[in-house]
């Protein structure tokens, strides 16, 4: 069986995010993500048949799992990956045919190996088979090509993964949605990791021009040689 490392950083795009979720992971502000998180799972704990209040709540703890992961707490975000794969799992249940739930699912699977790799059995069938559903349900969704490119890019090339392949599923999400930030902020990760850091350097800095506002990826600007 193989085994899909890390959906470390593939979270929905910016522009699906709610304004404050969206204003606390660019800042990686974890006391707002905590609150926002624990409100968020609060109505999903008192609409447990609305599959889209469990979805808001999965997607809290996705980007709390994301910001722990920036800031090196991979036991944090194991945490918050969990309590997002449970939520996630009933919004799957109640409406198996939306693409975004099965995206979701498939990337708080993902977030929970770093800070236990013999989870890796588990989740990451659940990472690979759940971000594969949500491409063939929503094969127009920008976001479900970027998540697979994320994966991919953990995924060593001998289990059927790796930079190359990775690149070409952020080019497919950013041929449907040229203007997501993320897309390029992770074109920019994938270019450096194979060693073309001018272009790499471009597509960050594409990023960040759609999108300034985040910490992290003027950070990984920052980290880029410029040759």
């Amino acid at each position: 069986m193989r085994i899909l490392l890390p959906l470390l950083m593939a979270s929905c795009m910016a522009a699906e995010l709610p304004a404050d979720l969206l204003k606390a992971r660019d800042a990686q502000d974890r006391a707002a993500l905590d609150r926002i998180a624990a409100a968020a799972d609060a109505e999903a704990q008192a609409k447990s048949n609305d599959a889209n209040v469990l979805y808001k709540a999965a997607q809290a703890q996705l980007i709390r799992a994301e910001v722990s992961m920036e800031l090196r707490d991979k036991n944090a975000a194991r945490g918050a990956a969990e309590a997002g794969i449970r939520v996630a799992e009933k919004a799957v249940a109640l409406k198996p045919n939306v693409g975004e739930y099965h995206r979701i699912l498939g990337t708080l699977c993902g977030q929970v190996i770093p800070a236990n790799v013999l989870a890796g059995m588990k989740y990451g069938k659940c990472a690979l088979d759940e971000v594969n559903k949500a491409v063939e349900l929503a094969p127009k969704a920008a976001s479900g090509y970027l998540s697979r490119a994320v994966g991919n890019y953990y995924l060593p090339a001998s289990f059927g993964g790796g930079p190359e392949l990775a690149l070409k599923d952020v080019d497919k999400a950013l041929e449907l949605d040229p203007k997501d930030a993320d897309a390029w902020l992770w074109k920019g990760i994938i270019l450096r990791k194979l060693a073309r850091n001018a272009d790499a350097r471009k597509a960050l800095a594409k990023s960040q021009e759609l999108h300034p506002e985040r910490i992290w990826t003027k950070q990984q600007l920052e980290k880029t040689p410029e040759k």
